[in-house]
């Protein structure tokens, strides 16, 4: 029996209002936290030692080129961090959902070291394929406004002493900061650059030899599950510390301080 399309909408706004509850996302939290870092880990593991010990070397650039196991993953990981920062941001702007605050809080750490890494193993990748570790081309420079972006994130938020002022002005960065996403993903488009061209697009076959594309594929979903695990982990430090005043968290710590009694 088809499901109509009213109740899908009811559907959608009750869960919708149960997400925006500190009290409902932390009680159905926990397992998702572990499983994705148990899953992720697990990826992460098998494509990492795939892709650094048994791939063959790149005809072109020989063993160097297997840092991109690491550097693409963090790359395209770290943009959806902030993709989905910006939603929230929207989110906290046109609701006022607290919990659309405490996502941002949460996730903009985790981008700003995916995206110091996605750098970081940048500059080593370019320094035996390009002969430099920078060059201040739109890719790079796009990248680098990214990783400045997360630390405006962080850095604005404990720069305003009001934490509903700093919860709009948070937002608003996030939402006008999201313009920048596509720069990155266009710019070898768009612009002159050293780097190659995407080897992956929608709807025509890779342009990456499968030997490469399954280690690359599982490292990267390996990263978007330790990447969401480690989102919803301090997500619930935040709510455990924003609703610390009521009578569910003041039970929750009492049972797990029981939990750890000898």
């Amino acid at each position: 029996m088809a499901t109509s399309p009213r109740r899908t909408r009811g559907w959608l706004r009750e869960t919708f209002h149960k997400a925006g509850s500190p009290r409902w996302f932390f009680a159905g939290s926990r397992a998702w936290m572990f499983g994705l870092y148990v899953f992720g880990g697990a990826l992460v593991l098998v494509g990492s030692v795939w892709g650094l010990a048994f791939v063959p070397p790149d005809r072109l650039q020989g063993d160097s080129f297997r840092i991109m196991f690491v550097h693409v993953p963090a790359v395209h990981v770290a943009q959806s961090v902030y993709l989905a920062i910006a939603v929230a941001g929207l989110v906290f702007l046109v609701w006022r959902m607290k919990m659309a605050d405490m996502f941002i809080a949460a996730a903009a750490p985790v981008g700003l070291a995916l995206t110091a890494a996605a750098l970081a193993t940048g500059i080593i990748w370019g320094m035996p394929t390009w002969g430099t570790g920078w060059v201040w081309d739109a890719r790079t420079v796009s990248t680098l406004v990214l990783l400045l972006l997360f630390f405006g994130l962080v850095a604005l938020r404990q720069a305003i002493a009001r934490s509903e002022r700093a919860a709009l002005a948070v937002s608003l960065l996030a939402v006008v900061g999201v313009v920048n996403l596509p720069i990155i993903k266009y710019s070898v488009e768009w612009f002159t650059t050293l780097h190659q061209p995407p080897s992956i697009r929608l709807g025509q076959r890779p342009a990456i030899a499968s030997v490469f594309l399954w280690p690359l594929g599982l490292n990267a979903l390996g990263y978007y599950c330790l990447a969401g695990a480690a989102v919803i982990a301090a997500l619930r430090t935040r709510i455990v510390e924003r609703e610390a005043g009521a009578d569910w968290v003041r039970q929750w710590l009492a049972g797990a301080a029981r939990a750890k009694a000898p």
